[in-house]
């Protein structure tokens, strides 16, 4: 097994770290958080770089990419903020879906949209009563003519009020059959008349924007239905690997960006006559910190290298997944102590951390959940 990069992935790697650089300054990702403003301009620097057309097939204008290449741009990308990377990727999750499941006309109408950043995707899952029950969901679409008509409420909608989005939404198409017979794949623009959205007051993550979305007679043309009638489930299913693949890469990426801070800072802070990572009590509070994040990154390449040479990595991803979110949420607890009062200052970056590293264990797949599949990977049946 090689984990060695290629030329192209290190030039990859390290033109997204400059372009981070050079558009995500602190200054610029400090006004995005206190203005809960989404990132455009760093949005658009992406697109120009092609970055949006990176995991796409080369025939709808993408570049080929691989899962470990997607991994990479969003490790860099994480290092900065989570928030931003779901900014990047989550359109992505979305476009992969109808790339793989779309018809061609499909594919020909919606990619190079996507590639070329003339709109944007968002995925529209959760309900009040369905989280991590995704059988629960009860936004029911039935057809009327050409059209079929969608009527529910969405809730925890990352990025859909965001400007020119569609919506990968999906709702029952046959409230009889069982969920995964019954459920279908929907493209729905943002604006259509009887969509309505509220923002959402969240803790942390605010470029990408939170939404309540509530559906009242939506019409949506027959033709942006993805995958045909009822086969939602399969559309859910075909992205799940690289989705969470993708999801460990940011909680790699972030923890990094943690860890970087942190040695920053106890390198320059002073107390006693000395700097504060001289003392061996935060001296081995960074060491583990970054022991875990190593730990988290080797995951989380192993699955990405699994899954681009064709295995079945399925156990590997929720692991990587598990632990990644896992170590960022700590990592970004022990970041908070070491910075001290500071740390609790809004001046400092490590606050936004400490908020936005909370969900991670929430978001694609909860640590419960992710436990639960991994223990069923083992021939286990937890109840």
């Amino acid at each position: 097994m090689d984990f060695s990069f290629t030329e192209e992935q290190i030039l990859l790697r390290d033109s997204v770290r400059k372009l981070m650089e050079r558009v995500a300054t602190p200054d610029y990702v400090a006004r995005l958080d206190r203005e809960k403003a989404y990132p455009h301009e760093l949005f658009a620097a992406w697109t120009e770089a092609g970055l949006l057309g990176l995991p796409f097939p080369e025939d709808l204008g993408g570049a080929g990419g691989s899962v470990l290449d997607l991994a990479l741009v969003c490790e860099e990308i994480g290092r900065t903020s989570a928030d931003l990377v779901m900014a990047y990727a989550g359109g992505l999750f979305c476009g992969l879906t109808v790339a793989r499941k779309g018809s061609d006309e499909q594919k020909k109408k919606w990619i190079p949209a996507l590639i070329e950043g003339r709109i944007k995707f968002s995925i529209g899952i959760s309900e009040p009563d369905a989280g991590s029950d995704v059988g629960a969901i009860r936004t029911v679409a039935r057809k009327d003519g050409g059209d079929w008509v969608l009527n529910g409420q969405k809730v925890w909608q990352s990025g859909a009020g965001a400007k020119d989005n569609v919506i990968c939404l999906y709702a029952r198409t046959d409230m009889e059959a069982h969920y995964r017979q019954g459920m279908s794949l929907f493209l729905v623009d943002k604006d259509r008349p009887g969509i309505s959205m509220k923002k959402l007051d969240m803790l942390g993550r605010y470029c990408m924007g939170t939404y309540e979305v509530t559906l009242d007679n939506v019409r949506v043309p027959e033709d942006q239905v993805i995958g045909g009638v009822n086969k939602g489930w399969d559309c859910l299913l075909s992205g799940l690997q690289t989705e969470r693949i993708t999801v460990a890469a940011c909680d790699v990426g972030s923890a990094q960006g943690v860890v970087d801070l942190a040695l920053n800072y106890a390198k320059e802070r002073k107390q006693f006559g000395r700097p504060i990572g001289n003392f061996q009590s935060i001296a081995h509070m960074l060491a583990d910190m970054q022991t875990e994040v190593e730990a988290a990154r080797s995951l989380m390449y192993r699955a990405a290298w699994m899954v681009d040479a064709g295995k079945n990595a399925m156990n590997e991803i929720n692991m990587a997944k598990l632990f990644a979110s896992e170590v960022y949420v700590k990592v970004a607890n022990l970041g908070m102590q070491i910075f001290g009062g500071n740390g609790y200052s809004m001046e400092y970056p490590m606050q936004r951390h400490y908020r936005d590293s909370r969900i991670a264990t929430v978001v694609a797949g909860t640590s419960q959940i992710m436990r639960n599949m991994i223990a069923g990977g083992m021939g286990l049946k937890p109840q």
